[in-house]
């Protein structure tokens, strides 16, 4: 990754809120401009944590296919889904970036950073999402991965550095000493000192 560093054509997004803490860690060490990158997983009804897909901004939506079908997920469970979690992403977008534009990425690399990947879903709506706007390369950088996850992204964008691909996975949470939830007010203050510390 250090060849990313002091470079101003480089820009590094985070998938809040996860995702926050380890970019702001990259973005610092790279000496680029950190924003967030707003993304929803869709989690199966009952099933939270298990993603049938994900939304982005931009009205973008991404299905896992294989949950979906082996889970006999109707359209109208997945739009009651999407729905809901549309208002959330909308709440984010406004609290974490308030009147601030959102960062111009097309021409630039920009670094996708999140806590890590297990099926991918989230992170292949901020892909898909980001590619509309047309960045000169995308790089998706994680601490932890599923190996085959990790595997599949090296195809789906221009680099991918997952820092361990444990072959017994089982989630992400597993990997961290302390995984309690990143709070909004965490993220406005990762971002606020981003700033300074680029600006």
């Amino acid at each position: 990754m250090t060849k990313y560093a002091n470079r101003d054509d480089v820009l590094v997004l985070a998938l809040p809120r996860g995702g926050v803490p380890v970019a702001f860690e990259v973005a610092h060490a790279l000496r680029a401009p950190l924003d967030v990158f707003i993304v929803r997983k869709l989690g199966v009804p009952g099933q939270d944590e298990l993603a049938m897909g994900a939304i982005a901004t931009g009205g973008v939506r991404v299905l896992n296919e294989d949950v979906v079908r082996a889970l006999g997920l109707s359209a109208k469970v997945i739009d009651a889904v999407a729905a809901r979690e549309e208002k959330e992403l909308e709440r984010r977008e406004h609290i974490y970036r308030g009147a601030r534009t959102p960062p111009e990425v097309r021409e630039r690399t920009v670094i996708l950073v999140d806590d890590g990947l297990a099926t991918g879903s989230t992170m292949r709506a901020a892909v898909a999402a980001l590619r509309k706007q047309r960045p000169a390369r995308i790089v998706v950088a994680v601490p932890v991965a599923a190996p085959e996850t990790c595997e599949e992204f090296k195809t789906e964008v221009d680099e991918t550095v997952c820092a361990a691909t444990p072959r017994m996975f089982n989630g992400v949470g597993r990997w961290y000493e302390d995984f309690s939830q990143t709070s909004d007010g965490e993220v406005h203050e990762l971002l606020a000192q981003a700033r300074t510390c680029v600006g």
